[in-house]
């Protein structure tokens, strides 16, 4: 048996590199470098100095996007800053996740593109996680209330209800950008399923950019179709497929049950 070596092309962030590369299991490891800021502010005293870098004994791994539709991890050593004024060290953030979560901004908006069409379950089913992680996900966007750029063109777009925690505890309204049908993104989420919820996703697109939009995708409700036909003059209702044919099966479901009794 010989060896040979694979090149493997993978799209990164900029100012993220990569060290080394093992396969560990079903999945793809990387550990990675990053840029860090020519000056940090010390946390304790709060005095700006040059890095003064210091790496933990420790390596943290986070998830990635798929590759060959397989997990992928990065790995590094959390970088620290060691003030030459107090000795204090201070945990440099990095630029490819949000603090304390163990997944890239890019396997978060992955998770979030999912959810147009899936539910939760489905999701955490497909990238083999936990429900849990993707409620987190959905729950640190409903905490964010990003704004969406005002020089985004957007000309269609959907919105449905979710449920954020089990047993139907909280429902949330995610509104997402279908202008590309082959790269869904959420635009907004926004807790509640009702007329407010509604009213609130679309407040976050510009007068403009409510102009443009040219169909919307909803369920069946009589909220969001509504709407959506007052504050998107230019745009049609499409009813999503999936709620067509759920509606149809649960009345057949209920027409099948009322004959069973019957007889």
């Amino acid at each position: 048996m010989h060896s040979v070596n694979v090149e493997i092309e993978v799209d990164l962030p900029d100012g993220v590199t990569v060290r080394g590369y093992e396969r560990h299991g079903a999945a793809h490891v990387f550990e990675i470098d990053f840029e860090l800021p020519a000056k940090c502010l010390c946390s304790k005293c709060r005095h700006e100095a040059p890095t003064n870098l210091r790496l933990k004994n420790e390596f943290l791994p986070v998830r990635d996007l798929e590759l060959f539709g397989q997990p992928t991890f990065w790995v590094y050593q959390p970088p620290l800053h060691q003030c030459p004024r107090c000795r204090q060290r201070t945990q440099i953030p990095t630029s490819f996740k949000r603090p304390r979560a163990r997944y890239t901004y890019r396997f978060e908006e992955q998770v979030l593109a999912l959810l147009v069409g899936l539910s939760v379950e489905e999701v955490a089913r497909r990238l083999g996680v936990s429900a849990e992680l993707v409620e987190g996900i959905l729950e640190h966007r409903l905490q964010a209330e990003r704004t969406i750029p005002r020089d985004a063109v957007i000309t269609s777009i959907g919105m449905d209800e979710l449920s954020l925690k089990k047993r139907h505890k909280l429902y949330v309204t995610v509104m997402s950008d279908l202008s590309d049908p082959e790269h869904p993104r959420v635009l907004a989420v926004v807790k509640g399923r009702d007329r407010e919820a509604a009213e609130r996703c679309l407040a976050m697109l510009s007068p403009q950019q409510r102009e443009a939009v040219r169909s919307h995708r909803t369920d069946m409700s009589a909220v969001y179709p509504q709407v959506c036909s007052e504050q998107l003059p230019n745009s049609q209702l499409v009813l999503d497929r999936f709620h067509v044919a759920k509606h149809l099966g649960e009345l057949v479901d209920r027409v099948r049950k009322k004959h069973a009794v019957s007889s």
